[in-house]
């Protein structure tokens, strides 16, 4: 048999609507004329493949369609009572018991049997206790034609105590004070019985251009646009104008999902709504994204979209049991469903997914707003499994900032955070990673300042941030000097003084080697130095903090010589440091950065992966930073200790750039070390910066170079060429 491949463009992804239609014709056309027609999207363009070509089409929808019975006795309108709000639907309903066309004969059928069922539930008017509507529920279940089911599942589905409505349908097939059942049996009669819209047909299947094709039904939150009211026309008010056609095959188009009743291992209640790719909103990725919108949203929907010719029994399939996975569980909201797109945790076959929200709009209405596109990837996005264990940390971050007594700071990182998860989904670039660890960092920034967010009520409150693996510093590495510096002050650590962390955060002294940090019980601790001044300012400030508690412990051990506290598991270059004194890197990218990667478990870095990270060894830094740094490094230099000098430290930090060298100068002599230059003279801001930048740590091999660059000549050995100190100064 011939088959004929047409391109309907009047189905579209968007609006709701017309996404919507296409897969009511495919069903139709596949239950009522050809069992082998098979449907795909090709550049937005629904495909129809079948034995019908565009005329037979138009013929059979026409001539031989059949409605599906769509009827609603639970719900207000629904035309099987006689109060005045049901007139239209009620005349509708009898229009169609009266008709003598054979292709009504099923809805007819529907018809009576609701009429059996109310009878013997002795309902002559709207059931009103919750009691009643649910018994209702349960008798159109049990009585009603198998022929019912599809609606019946699409529309409401019954749990253990109770029934739930999902989303795509309103509550119950009604929408605000209107209802779908009530709007279709009236597009029925005004369609199929009447033939006064076959002129519509046309332009809602191909796009032909027409006019005088909108009747007044309101086309509930399918298609925004056609809904009329404020601000939808050239005027101050539009009207409403929906295809007859279009509402049909939309709402036959609904029939395709169903919900269930569904019990997770992972979730406590006996039992719970589940709909095909239907999760909880996520009020970022779009241009108008709000914690606002998200709170006032019914749900969020993926539909997909596929490019292989699929047959109706395929799609049900996939709409019927392709449930999107992420870390091996069902997702709960937009994030984890992009997620589960970036990590193939969908039914394969599936090219796109259009993201839709049914969010109020224009008073109580809601309307399915289309939030974006979202391709399947060619291949995994390995970045997006960095996410996995941090799974149970994310979803308790997110309850709590989304609370009503939530901080507005928590709010907005959460955003931040969300929104960067969705660009690593998407992209899972280097750019992406930092994204996502410059947000955790200003989450867990938001948790710190807020005694609320970090105690809770009960022992409920949100821990610091697990700590990272390496794979996000890897990944994360974009190749610039700013990223390799906040990895380096990042990695910043010592046994005694904690890591960098505890001076942003109230990290607790005892948990920072843990992979699960905790927070300090006490509320001032006087190691969080941090402050909100430039980093410059906050560099010192640490380096000024860690020394007076290097020294108190020391004071405690006994100890009179000391090695200073700045040493790190990734050290920066030379070249690196030299950048940032000359003032020629981003520091408030580093700052962002270094919130992030203070985040990394480097108690777990491997040393065989610092190469990784290494940055160029030119130019080197000037004669006065090499003399201040090797006055402070944490380790012996050829079996040489150089102690911690503190007031050759304050000196550097208050500006007195050649007091400072003049010092450190004295300290190398005395450790038998003699420096071929004794003062570096130097600006205030500049010295700043070259204290600041003693917080990076260096590796043995560059500091030796330091060495080579301050030493007198004749302390050289022969193969050894130290640079003049007059240009090193210059």
């Amino acid at each position: 048999m011939n088959q004929t491949t047409l391109q309907l463009r009047g189905c579209s992804p968007t609006p709701l609507a017309h996404y919507l239609k296409a897969l009511g014709i495919l069903r139709l056309v596949s239950e009522q004329a050809d069992a082998e027609a098979m449907g795909w999207w090709q550049n937005d363009v629904f495909c129809l493949r079948s034995k019908l070509d565009a005329e037979a089409l138009v013929r059979f929808f026409l001539e031989e369609y059949k409605p599906t019975p769509l009827v609603g006795p639970w719900g207000a309108r629904s035309g099987f009572f006689p109060s005045a709000s049901e007139r239209s639907a009620r005349e509708a309903l009898d229009q169609i018991l009266a008709s003598e066309q054979p292709r009504l004969v099923p809805f007819q059928s529907a018809i009576t049997a609701v009429h059996s069922v109310l009878a013997e539930l002795g309902l002559a008017e709207k059931a009103d206790s919750d009691d009643e509507k649910l018994q209702l529920l349960q008798m159109c279940r049990a009585k009603l034609d198998d022929d019912l089911l599809p609606w019946l599942d699409a529309v409401y589905v019954l749990l253990n105590e109770g029934r739930a409505f999902p989303p795509l349908l309103g509550t119950g097939g009604n929408e605000g004070s209107g209802s779908y059942m009530s709007g279709f049996a009236q597009q029925v009669v005004a369609v199929i019985e009447n033939r006064s819209w076959d002129a519509a047909l046309r332009p809602a299947i191909f796009g032909d251009v027409a006019v005088g094709v909108g009747d007044k039904q309101t086309p509930g939150h399918f298609f925004p646009d056609a809904a009329g009211g404020p601000n939808a026309a050239a005027g101050f008010d539009g009207a409403v104008g929906t295809n007859p056609w279009d509402y049909l095959l939309t709402l036959e188009g609904t029939l395709l999902f169903a919900a269930s009743a569904v019990k997770q291992l992972e979730e406590h209640a006996d039992g719970n709504l589940a709909f095909p790719f239907c999760v909880r909103p996520a009020g970022v990725g779009y241009a108008s994204a709000d914690i606002a919108d998200e709170a006032a949203a019914r749900a969020e929907m993926w539909f997909p979209l596929w490019t292989r010719p699929t047959t109706r029994s395929e799609l049900e399939a996939l709409l019927g049991e392709g449930r999107a996975t992420v870390n091996r569980r069902k997702v709960r909201n937009g994030i984890d469903f992009a997620r589960a797109v970036a990590s193939l945790g969908v039914d394969r076959g599936v090219s796109r997914f259009e993201r839709f929200g049914f969010q109020q709009r224009n008073g109580l209405s809601y309307f399915a707003i289309p939030l974006g596109t979202f391709d399947i990837p060619k291949q995994e996005v390995a970045a997006a499994s960095l996410l996995d264990p941090l799974d149970r940390w994310l979803d308790r971050f997110r309850r709590a900032a989304t609370g009503k007594q939530a901080p507005a700071r928590a709010g907005r990182a959460l955003r931040q955070l969300e929104s960067s998860i969705l660009g690593l989904c998407q992209r899972g670039d280097s750019a992406a990673v930092q994204a996502v660890l410059v947000a955790l960092g200003e989450a867990e920034a938001a948790i710190a300042i807020s005694k609320q967010l970090r105690e809770g009520e009960r022992g409920s409150g949100i821990s610091p941030v697990p700590m990272l693996s390496n794979d996000w510093l890897f990944k994360a590495n974009d190749q610039t000097c700013e990223f390799r510096l906040a990895a380096a002050l990042a990695s910043v650590t010592h046994d005694q003084v904690g890591p960098l962390r505890r001076h942003l955060e109230p990290i607790d002294k005892t948990s920072w080697k843990s992979a699960y940090p905790k927070w300090a019980k006490e509320g001032n601790d006087p190691g969080m130095v941090w402050g909100g001044g430039n980093l410059v300012r906050n560099l010192n400030a640490v380096l000024a903090r860690r020394f007076v508690e290097v020294l108190q412990q020391g004071k405690e051990r006994n100890e009179r010589e000391l090695l200073t506290p700045v040493g790190g598991r990734q050290p920066a270059s030379l070249g690196d440091i030299t950048a940032f004194i000359n003032g020629q890197v981003d520091d408030l990218r580093i700052e962002a950065l270094v919130r992030g990667l203070m985040l990394i478990h480097w108690s777990r870095f491997s040393n065989d992966r610092v190469e990784r990270l290494r940055g160029p060894r030119h130019p080197v830094p000037d004669a006065a930073y090499s003399l201040l740094k090797l006055c402070h490094l944490p380790f012996k230099l050829d079996d040489q200790l150089i102690p911690l000098a503190p007031q050759l430290t304050r000196r550097a930090i208050g500006g007195d750039g050649a007091e400072a060298t003049r010092l450190a100068a004295r300290r190398l002599r005395a450790a038998g070390l003699p420096p071929a230059v004794e003062v570096v003279p130097c600006t205030r801001q500049r010295a700043h910066r070259v204290a600041a930048a003693l917080m990076f740590p260096i590796s043995i091999r560059d500091a030796q170079r330091l060495v080579a660059l301050v030493l007198r000549r004749d302390q050289f050995a022969e193969d050894v060429k130290p640079i003049d100190p007059v240009s090193a100064v210059t």
